[in-house]
């Protein structure tokens, strides 16, 4: 080859490498995506439905998005993946991200998820009937982040209790159900479906609804690491009109009376009995967004939470939310 065509080959070479270096880093500035597969968290839980309900109709893949879906227990177990960074985004309980913002984990509310969704549930052979009738119980939670340990301890404040009157337990939230009814265990509070299967035995009543002990709370959010919005702004958009469509497809089927259909998508280690988990799925709201009213009952959480000594204090707006 002419060494001077050589020469003017290897600088277009060079040109085109830089030139595309540029680009992807113009792609970022720009608000463009550099991850490959986005890892979100989530709990066994139909709370967090629209995500099970977007995957399985390939919402994402429509969208390019590559996603790895990890389960926890908890949500304290999520959080701390996300402060390592080993998870992207979350479909986790609010109290647990409440906690992790204020102790500093870098993370933002994209949109709420859906709000109540909770129950306490006992043994029947325990004669639990009323809330004094937990003292000196040992009562299961899925942990002491979760917002269910909050819900706890609302009903006993509400009752004249507190946590001290309780043994409070943490526990697998799939295992809490057989403890309660084998009798190993006399109460528990949990989220659904678990509530709803609970009914379907004789063994297990339901003591207190979440929707009783605070009507309307916030449940479970979606959340993102700020490093993950930074770097895939365009991408953190796109899973928020995934979340919001999921959403409206969940609702529209229930109110058209066809929830066995969004049954149907979830995965199967959710899913122990359709007829009770179409029951939980109608039992409690499914939402999507960030509108003032959510934001304003956030904000009255937060100032449970506070009281409850559980927060130092309430998280500004600016630092809780991020809104395309």
């Amino acid at each position: 080859m002419n060494k001077k065509i050589s020469f003017v080959l290897v600088l277009a070479l060079a040109a085109f490498l830089v030139m595309g270096s540029a680009s992807a880093g113009l792609f970022d500035f720009l608000g463009g995506d550099s991850s490959n597969t986005v890892k979100i968290g989530y709990l066994p839980s139909d709370h967090d439905a629209a995500l099970f309900v977007a995957d399985a109709q390939g919402l994402y893949k429509d969208k390019g998005i590559n996603t790895e879906l990890v389960q926890f227990n908890n949500g304290g177990d999520l959080m701390t993946a996300m402060a390592s960074g080993d998870v992207d985004v979350g479909y986790v309980g609010i109290s647990p991200v409440l906690s992790s913002i204020s102790a500093g984990v870098p993370v933002k509310v994209i949109s709420a998820a859906q709000t109540e969704g909770s129950g306490i549930i006992v043994n029947d052979a325990s004669h639990i009937e009323k809330a004094q009738d937990l003292k000196g119980k040992t009562i299961a939670t899925p942990g002491d982040a979760s917002i269910q340990h909050v819900l706890l301890s609302a009903y006993l404040k509400n009752n004249g209790m507190s946590l001290d009157d309780i043994n409070e337990s943490a526990m697998k939230v799939p295992s809490i159900n057989d403890a309660l009814k084998t009798g190993n265990l006399p109460a528990a509070i949990t989220f659904q479906p678990y509530v709803s299967l609970g009914e379907t035995d004789d063994a297990i009543d339901e003591l207190a609804d979440s929707s009783e002990i605070m009507p309307g709370h916030p449940c479970c959010v979606v959340v993102a690491s700020e490093d993950f919005i930074k770097n895939n702004e365009n991408t953190t958009k796109d899973i928020i009109a995934i979340h919001e469509n999921a959403t409206n497809y969940i609702n529209e089927q229930i109110k058209a009376d066809k929830t066995a259909d969004v049954v149907k998508l979830l995965p199967k280690d959710i899913v122990a009995n359709e007829d009770a988990e179409q029951d939980s799925l109608e039992s409690f709201p499914f939402i999507s967004g960030l509108n003032e009213t959510y934001k304003a009952n956030v904000d009255a959480f937060q100032q449970l939470e506070v009281e409850l000594g559980i927060l130092n204090q309430t998280i500004s707006q600016d630092k809780l939310y991020w809104e395309a």
